[in-house]
């Protein structure tokens, strides 16, 4: 090869490479997606989180990659988790799938953003100084209220008039619920209805718990808002059905899967926020400038073939609020 064409090739290189200031290759930014769920149980939720960060201008695979880690329900393993994307060096860390992940999370690093979605108070688990303040490194979406709690066992109740007992299906391993079941008790409390808490931590708990629930004879059935649940809401609403049941959820997806009845956030439009904050997050924009977003708009989904299977006839007011009816 000549001299002069040696050059050429040389400089037509660096035109097709282009190095930074430091002279390094530019490289694609890292977002770790650390969630408490299962992949298959969340995947519509992680196509809402990429939706926002397209809107963003990231697009993965293009000019951002993910790296996702799954506990799969065993919140034990998401320490482990949280240290192999801190040691990874991520540019954000999406914590999903409960405030639980967020909380591991921001015991991990006190550096890498962190945009976590989930029910519960942030500012009471030490996340964010405040929710239009953060003040740290994490910031995110909320998908829960008090409010939420009471509506919901309030039209469970004009769905069951004459029942005497509702059972709730908890989660004991998650200590983010703990807010939520003290919401939930003085919500029951108002009401001076009875209720019975049966504890479910494992799939393999849950034939037990809804024997508790039939021995009981409860008329009807609370679930908590619990990413655990969401991930097994096809045997949860399968169990509900087999044992007659009523059951409320606190998402459409279970609804959608059979279940009788849901009121809640758009948990869709919630990690769709989230995306949006990683990437604005990825432009530069600092978590604590970014205050935390909190639902606006819930929906209520009736399935009305799973209410005639039931033998329930539900109300016309409750019918005329439904955001969505299953027929």
């Amino acid at each position: 090869m000549k001299r002069r064409d040696f050059i050429a090739l040389i400089g037509s290189t660096a035109v097709a490479w282009p190095l930074t200031a430091g002279g390094r290759q530019p490289t694609t930014p890292a977002v770790g997606y650390l969630s408490s769920g299962t992949s298959a149980g969340f995947a519509h939720f992680v196509d809402a989180f990429r939706q926002g960060l397209s809107e963003t201008g990231y697009v993965e695979g293009r000019n951002v990659t993910v790296q996702f880690r799954w506990a799969e329900g065993h919140d034990d393993r998401l320490p482990a988790l949280a240290d192999d994307l801190v040691g990874r060096q991520v540019a954000v860390i999406a914590a999903t799938g409960g405030l639980h992940p967020a909380v591991v999370a921001k015991a991990a690093t006190s550096t890498i953003p962190i945009v976590f979605t989930g029910g519960g108070d942030p500012v009471e688990f030490g996340l964010v100084a405040s929710l239009a303040r953060p003040a740290g490194n994490a910031t995110g979406a909320i998908n829960f209220s008090p409010v939420v709690t009471a509506k919901r066992l309030e039209i469970l109740r004009q769905l069951l008039p004459t029942g005497s007992m509702i059972a709730m299906l908890y989660n004991p391993t998650d200590p983010t619920n703990e807010v939520q079941a003290r919401e939930v008790q003085e919500a029951v409390r108002a009401t001076g209805q009875l209720i019975h808490i049966v504890n479910a931590s494992n799939e393999s708990d849950f034939d037990a718990a809804f024997a508790e629930i039939t021995q009981h004879r409860a008329s009807g059935l609370f679930v908590f808002a619990d990413p655990f649940f969401t991930s097994r809401r096809a045997r949860l609403v399968a169990l509900a059905a087999q044992n007659r049941i009523p059951a409320s959820y606190a998402f459409r997806d279970f609804p959608l899967a059979g279940g009788l009845m849901s009121y809640g956030a758009d948990l869709l439009d919630v990690h769709r926020q989230a995306g949006v904050y990683t990437g604005r997050i990825l432009k530069g924009t600092k978590p604590a400038d970014l205050p935390v977003l909190q639902p606006t708009k819930f929906e209520l989904v009736i399935n009305l073939k799973t209410a005639k299977v039931l033998s329930l006839q539900i109300p016309a007011n409750v019918l005329a609020i439904a955001y969505q009816v299953i027929e």
